[in-house]
């Protein structure tokens, strides 16, 4: 079970999610996007929130009122978390998210802890929870499967890409090649280097004519 969120409408249309347990966790960890970036409360037990950005932004591409909302979420889902005030929240994109074979179901490090980001969240805001349980929507999704949806489709549109880029670059060659024709032909009819009818005559004379100089 995945439950998914609708971040305040003045930040853009935004999807913020997690899983029921470490076990559906466990499962965005391994099939999350690219434009995921993952939320916890540092040093506490807490759901794990992710918020799907648009393709091609990045961290630095959060809005105050957006890192808000995840913060907030994450916060109010911490067992002890929810309990105190001026609590951490770490942040970080997914692909930084670090697994390995003898970490805990649902346990992750990180492979650049540079990459790490922190909030503080002073203290629970209730009209900020409330609004987002009120967009709440519980599913089962096939996150393989959507995962692998996505990969096709990329890989299909680089594929386009790819075709359209060596049409462009043989169209480019193919309009090179005649340029170059043009200014090889425009070289051999420089006037320089023509002869006229007239020059062929004055320069080829007959055999009579070479005769009666001889004579």
């Amino acid at each position: 079970m995945v439950f998914y969120f609708k971040a305040r409408p003045d930040v853009g249309d935004y999807t913020i999610f997690m899983g029921l347990d470490k076990h559906e966790n466990e499962e965005l960890i391994r099939y999350g996007f690219p434009e995921d970036i993952w939320f916890h409360v540092d040093k506490m037990s807490s759901a794990h929130v992710y918020v799907r950005l648009n393709k091609g932004q990045t961290i630095d591409d959060i809005s105050e009122g957006l890192l808000e909302d995840c913060a907030q979420l994450v916060k109010a889902n911490s067992i002890q978390g929810n309990k105190v005030n001026n609590v951490d929240v770490v942040y970080t994109p997914w692909y930084n998210l670090k697994k390995t074979a003898s970490m805990d179901v649902g346990q992750v490090g990180f492979h650049n802890p540079k990459m790490v980001r922190t909030v503080k969240v002073e203290k629970r805001l209730n009209e900020v929870v409330n609004r987002l349980n009120k967009t709440k929507v519980e599913r089962t999704p096939d996150l393989k499967a959507e995962r692998e949806a996505i990969g096709a489709a990329e890989r299909s549109e680089k594929k386009v890409q790819m075709r359209d880029k060596k049409r462009r670059e043989e169209m480019e060659r193919l309009e090179k090649e005649k340029l170059a024709d043009i200014r090889s032909y425009k070289g051999l009819m420089v006037s320089e280097k023509m002869t006229s009818n007239k020059q062929i005559a004055s320069e080829n004379r007959s055999l009579q004519e070479m005769e009666e100089d001889f004579m």
